[in-house]
């Protein structure tokens, strides 16, 4: 059977015959979404700004706009990466920055405020949807109650700390031996 993983794999792994279920957590699987969602919307904002402006009716303010592209775009970069939590909350900050600029541009003078509305809509869901992804991924910490492990015993070292210094003595003379010679 011909499965897709196989395509980059090296000559010497061993072919992938089936594949099982996903370790990725619905969670994870949502900051990821998110994060690849703020790419791409962040892509659009500082590369088209006009045509943002122009679809809200705030002409005149692109600058503003690019550097909320920008901010989209580290946010998902941040929600992609280990520490996505930090990236989910950018992207929260984020929803109220985007909140505010829509509200500047509701007024009775401008001739596209219903898309401005359905625009407030859609920052409001995705920003239950980031509040969401956020708290679901916070770093958890372990209970008050639970035991700390402790290693004093370890060294770091397999075989052990003697172990490692006959060997250190061993490379020393082998290579002081031909040096003498």
């Amino acid at each position: 059977m011909f499965h897709f993983s196989n395509i980059v794999r090296s000559k010497g792994d061993p072919a992938i015959v089936e594949g099982g279920p996903s370790l990725k957590r619905p969670q994870d699987q949502l900051a990821r979404a998110l994060g690849w969602f703020s790419i791409g919307l962040g892509a659009m904002e500082l590369l088209a700004p006009r045509r943002v402006t122009e679809t809200l009716g705030m002409e005149g303010s692109e600058t503003m706009v690019r550097a909320f592209g920008i901010r989209e775009i580290l946010a998902g970069i941040m929600s992609l990466s280990v520490d996505k939590n930090a990236g989910l909350w950018a992207r929260v900050g984020g929803d109220g920055l985007d909140a505010a600029a829509l509200l500047s541009g509701l007024t009775s003078d401008n001739p596209k405020k219903g898309n401005i509305a359905l625009a407030l809509l859609m920052v409001g869901g995705i920003a239950m949807l980031d509040y969401r992804a956020a708290q679901e991924t916070k770093p958890q910490r372990p209970a008050r109650t639970a035991r700390r492990r402790l290693y004093p015993n370890r060294s770091g070292f397999p075989k052990g700390l003697e172990a490692t210094r006959s060997g250190a003595k061993d490379l020393i003379k082998h290579a002081t031996a031909g040096v003498a010679s």
